[in-house]
């Protein structure tokens, strides 16, 4: 039977025992062919587990999808040899107790610590180009060793071609975002390397300047695992889950800083935003900047401040354009600044220092009172200028509202008055200047 239809016995059975309370009905996800999504699943929270139902099937794949074009209700044993791994194509048969392994070799691939696919890799991998992806966040989750026979499959022209041409970009980007998410990040990418598959899984538009290196991919990977070595080096609660997947990405993607690509008619893009937007299809994580547009008129603003606050002004402005991103943009900024390595300092040595800087900076941030000053409201606003003022809307106001915002974050205990009295004071001067 259908899941859908086991899902409701079970659903009816809970009430008829007078077991209500302890399950809840989630619903019924529709098969989506075009976001890869082929088989109707009944989802049902059973005594606090989501549990899916889903029917055994018996599939057949065409050259160019890895959508089946025939599927039949199956044995658990065709079943059992239509999944990725091994590992996975284990049952529990609910009535006897008991484990049961058609395959014959799931359980013993589970106990040696071994990732095989049930079938010839290569079959398998073209009839779905993702299982390669899956063998490798498996492999790197469990600390399981990839068979020899899958990473010749997975790293074969064949098997690439597929994966470009039957896997959606979001499919792609959803293992990756596991991956990078997950408990062995740099060792994921590594097989990803090594595999000779980095450039199929972070395609590049069709031009771009200037050229990548040889090689680029290795370096990438340096930059992750210095990042991964640093975040764990700091606190545990330096970096909450999505600031740590995003000082993973952006490490990833260092050694690409400066490549551009076109877009319209003259704007050059970095190429980091096509992987992120067009590769991966990670459109959330393209719009957390960690570089600010352009902050060089903030050094405009200061003339007229204290040399003791000038490093707090500077500061709180470019805290307030980056926002509660700025330990993942302090953690990028330090992969890449120089802290006087010598030749006799090991890597331990070097990360070391770099922990120590980003120390450094984060309590200096801290004791100037900035962290969360993004969230700090303005004491005057751009209609209180224009009316102490007697402006129209329009640059002069822009320039007014940034000019007591440096004010403001020079002389943190003052009041909206005074900063009224200042506005006026400041402004008299300049008109005896003109």
């Amino acid at each position: 039977m259908m899941g859908t239809e086991f899902a409701h016995k079970v659903t009816k059975y809970m009430l008829s025992i007078g077991e209500g309370k302890y399950f809840h009905k989630d619903g019924v996800i529709k098969p989506k062919p075009d976001r890869s999504k082929h088989l109707e699943t009944a989802m049902l929270n059973l005594f606090g587990m989501r549990i899916d139902f889903v029917n055994l099937r018996s599939e057949e794949y065409t050259e160019n999808s890895r959508i089946p074009s025939k599927q039949s209700f199956g044995t658990p044993e065709v079943d059992a040899y239509r999944r990725d791994l091994t590992i996975n194509s284990l049952f529990y048969n609910i009535h006897s107790d008991s484990v049961e392994d058609f395959t014959k070799r799931g359980i013993s691939d589970l106990k040696s610590g071994r990732i095989v696919t049930p079938l010839p890799p290569k079959a398998t991998f073209l009839d779905d180009p993702l299982r390669v992806l899956r063998a490798i966040r498996f492999g790197v989750r469990f600390e399981f060793t990839l068979d020899e026979d899958l990473k010749v499959a997975a790293a074969c022209g064949d098997v690439k071609d597929a994966l470009a041409a039957k896997i959606s970009k979001e499919r792609i980007g959803k293992e990756i975002d596991l991956m990078i998410s997950g408990n062995q990040p740099v060792k994921a990418l590594t097989h990803i390397c090594d595999l000779t598959l980095f450039w199929n899984v972070f395609s590049l538009p069709p031009k771009f300047e200037p050229a990548i290196p040889d090689g680029c991919e290795r370096l990438c990977i340096s930059y992750l695992d210095t990042a991964w070595n640093l975040i764990h080096l700091l606190k545990e609660s330096t970096f909450k889950d999505k600031e740590r997947r995003l000082s993973l990405f952006a490490a990833l993607f260092l050694p690409l800083k400066n490549i551009t690509y076109q877009v319209k008619k003259a704007k050059m893009v970095p190429v980091v935003n096509y992987i992120i937007v067009d590769s991966l299809k990670r459109n959330e994580d393209a719009k957390m900047d960690l570089q600010p547009d352009d902050v060089d008129w903030i050094r405009g603003l200061i003339d007229d401040v204290s040399i003791a606050s000038r490093v707090r002004v500077l500061t709180g402005f470019l805290l307030r354009e980056i926002k509660d991103l700025w330990r993942v943009a302090l953690l990028v900024s330090i992969l890449l600044h120089p802290i006087g390595i010598n030749d006799t300092e090991d890597e331990s040595s070097q990360l070391h220092k770099r922990r120590d800087l980003f120390n450094t900076v984060e309590s200096s941030i801290i004791k100037l009172g900035l962290d969360k000053v993004w969230e700090v409201k303005p004491l005057i606003s751009g209609e209180d200028i224009k009316n102490v003022l007697q402006l129209e809307e329009g640059p002069l106001v822009k320039e007014w509202k940034e000019k007591s915002m440096a004010w403001e974050l020079a002389n943190p205990s003052r009041t909206t008055e005074e900063c009224i009295d200042w506005l006026r004071e400041t402004n008299s001067k300049r008109v005896k200047l003109e």
